[in-house]
């Protein structure tokens, strides 16, 4: 589930993109603005297929392991915890996600994914924490999700060729990487156990089935019932509509500095603010200010927050004289 914070990076990056190409106009900035968001979601998404994937491994090591010519006890009859956890066995059976993994190619079908996969297995099997969670004789719905959720987070997370692939993949993904793993851990945290039905039992209700997908349903793009992607593309249009008045205002309030001696994407990130400061009227200006000088922390200079935060400073003050600035609610203009 996207948060604001992000949505507006994903505006920035699409802004950059669209001044480098000035033949270019909003429908492709807006096209190009919704491809990146739909692949933070895939990511995500292929993030949460490496469990039934990693069971798919441990299945097949089990098999083979009993074919051997003169096999063990162990081989003969393995240590199931692993391949039993039932946090991949709810991924394994959603439906949900199942579907979004084909709408959006969400998979690790191929030879090199695959390859990858059973590297990632072998590299887990050596782990201490899956030495612990397969020895320490505790069961549980609560065991299975605390060891799958340090598993991702120590193991899966960090494995060095996972980064490897998805950079290779994806030139928006090395960005995305931080809150696609905050949404796995968050869904995985969410999920609740659910009682297995024997074959005497009579077959669940609809009613019953579909309560019990909603209590572990995978996250989704964007919050029920709100306005992210019309905040989305209502941002980037505006932005791209007020570029020579905001431009022409940074020029004014950075004493007639040349604007090619400012970094870009300090100028990027005071476009947006500004936009943002005068379209729209529910959003506190506080929130704004800061907001954007949170992530001039990430993608721009060391001491940029400080350049930003100044000019912004007086825009404000600037804009609020001239009645640009009008927020509605009380508290708003803090």
């Amino acid at each position: 589930m996207l948060n604001r914070r992000h949505l507006r990076i994903k505006v920035l990056q699409t802004l950059y993109a669209f001044s480098q190409h000035e033949d270019k106009e909003f429908l492709w900035a807006k096209k190009e603005l919704f491809k990146a968001v739909n692949q933070m979601y895939e990511l995500y998404i292929s993030l949460l297929m490496i469990f039934p994937e990693l069971k798919h491994k441990a299945e097949h090591r089990i098999e083979e392991n009993k074919k051997k010519m003169l096999p063990s006890e162990e081989d003969l009859n393995p240590n199931l915890k692993f391949y039993d956890n039932q946090i991949i066995r709810i991924l394994e059976e959603s439906a949900e996600l199942r579907h979004q993994s084909e709408d959006l190619k969400a998979n690790w079908m191929g030879d090199e994914k695959q390859e990858l996969i059973r590297k990632m297995y072998n590299h887990i099997r050596q782990s201490e924490i899956y030495f612990e969670f397969m020895n320490n004789e505790k069961s549980g719905f609560e065991e299975d999700k605390e060891f799958m959720v340090q598993l991702f987070k120590t193991e899966i997370a960090n494995f060095p060729l996972l980064f490897d692939n998805l950079e290779e993949r994806s030139v928006y993904w090395m960005d995305d990487i931080d809150l696609a793993c905050s949404m796995v851990i968050k869904t995985i945290k969410s999920f609740k156990e659910v009682e297995l039905k024997s074959e005497d039992t009579e077959v669940e209700t609809e009613s019953e089935e579909k309560a019990g997908e909603v209590k572990n349903s995978i996250l989704p793009l964007y919050k029920p019932n709100d306005d992210e992607e019309e905040f989305l593309a209502d941002l980037l249009r505006q932005a791209i509509k007020l570029r020579p008045e905001n431009l022409k205002l940074i020029d004014v309030l950075t004493d007639n500095w040349e604007l090619d001696r400012i970094a870009k994407m300090d100028v990027l990130l005071m476009e947006l603010a500004i936009t943002e400061l005068v379209t729209f009227s529910n959003i506190p200006t506080k929130v704004t200010l800061n907001e954007y000088i949170e992530i001039s922390k990430f993608y721009s200079t060391p001491k940029s927050n400080q350049f930003i935060n100044g000019v912004l400073d007086k825009a404000i003050a600037k804009l609020e004289s001239e009645g640009k600035i009008n927020k509605i609610g009380r508290g708003l203009m803090k």
